[in-house]
């Protein structure tokens, strides 16, 4: 079974050089990491992580606690997030929580008792206090925390006044928002802030429907927006919080009989997959989730160098014009 001593031989490298690229500890060149990964490749040598953790170092482990992992959203964020950690030299220790501070309490103990490099947060239902102890850096997403690392974020204000600029513009004055969950306060509220504060200052008249925790789950909204509309049937521009959501307002629409983009108008959020796969396609407001999850893996490597990193990035957004507004 190869060593340590083994890997540096074959690189051309001191085992210092090498232990170096394995903790992401200190100054590396691209091209000393290339040479400790090719060794390692062809010496088959896997570092030993718990007998790294048992020695009290960090491991080559970020842990990525999600709420949902079948959300396209999250899927794609969990997808950026995986490839650009593997390119500086991290796994990834995923965990699904659901929502449930129980599990997220449950798996930040998991992360920091396996020693893990750092954890990258895209749930915000546990309780700030639970990171003062924390001893490793805290990238949040879509959630700030004073007492964390660093926060990425979208500028989600930005895209609720996108949303209804185009709406407005396309003649739109009746407007529904649907997709705020009525007993969690997340940043994607600001979306409706930015939404409302268009149409008060063009006098467009504006509904909101809150949703519920278990559709943010289920990925189930057809009723509610249906309802939304029955009671609303003036309405001829919605804006949602999630392509999900709207991709099933089309749904609903065609079983009403309610013609897109002819009768309404739809924009949804986030510009994943799914919205260039309806009929007709969805405008959109473009979240840059490939941008946010490299930057997120940077400020994780970059605080646990030892390196100062910005508390806040804020990134913009921008509208994806298609079919449907």
């Amino acid at each position: 079974m190869a060593t340590l001593k083994d890997v540096a031989k074959e690189a051309g490298l001191t085992v210092g050089t090498v232990s170096r690229v394995l903790n992401n500890r200190g100054y590396i060149s691209d091209d000393a990491r290339e040479k400790v990964n090719g060794a390692m490749k062809k010496l088959n040598y896997h570092p030993n992580e718990v007998a790294r953790s048992l020695q009290g170092k960090s491991t080559n482990t970020i842990g990525l606690i999600v709420p949902h992992i079948r959300h396209p959203y999250f899927a794609e964020m969990i997808s950026n997030i995986e490839n650009q950690a593997y390119k500086k030299g991290y796994r990834i220790l995923l965990c699904n929580a659901q929502s449930i501070e129980e599990k997220e309490r449950e798996y930040i103990d998991i992360c920091t008792g396996n020693r893990v490099a750092g954890i990258i947060l895209c749930s915000g239902t546990v309780s700030v206090e639970v990171f003062d102890g924390i001893r490793v850096p805290v990238i949040t997403m879509e959630r700030f925390l004073d007492n964390g690392t660093a926060a990425v974020e979208c500028d989600n204000r930005q895209g609720g006044t996108l949303a209804a600029e185009r709406l407005i513009s396309c003649g739109c004055r009746h407007l529904l928002h649907v997709g705020n969950i009525s007993s969690i306060s997340m940043p994607a509220d600001q979306r409706t802030e930015g939404f409302r504060q268009v149409c008060e200052k063009m006098g467009v008249a504006f509904h909101e429907v809150f949703t519920e925790k278990s559709q943010y789950h289920n990925m189930k909204y057809d009723a509610l927006i249906e309802k939304a509309l029955q009671e609303h049937p003036e309405t001829d521009g919605l804006f949602v919080n999630s392509d999900v959501i709207a991709a099933q307002a089309l749904q609903v629409c065609r079983r009403m009989g309610i013609s897109v983009p002819g009768q309404m108008k739809v924009i949804g959020f986030d510009d994943v997959n799914i919205a260039a796969l309806t009929t007709p396609q969805l405008t959109t407001i473009h979240q840059p989730v490939r941008e946010m999850a490299e930057i997120a893996v940077n400020l994780l490597h970059d605080a646990a160098s030892g390196k100062i990193v910005p508390k806040r990035t804020v990134l913009p957004v921008y509208l994806v014009e298609r079919e449907t507004a």
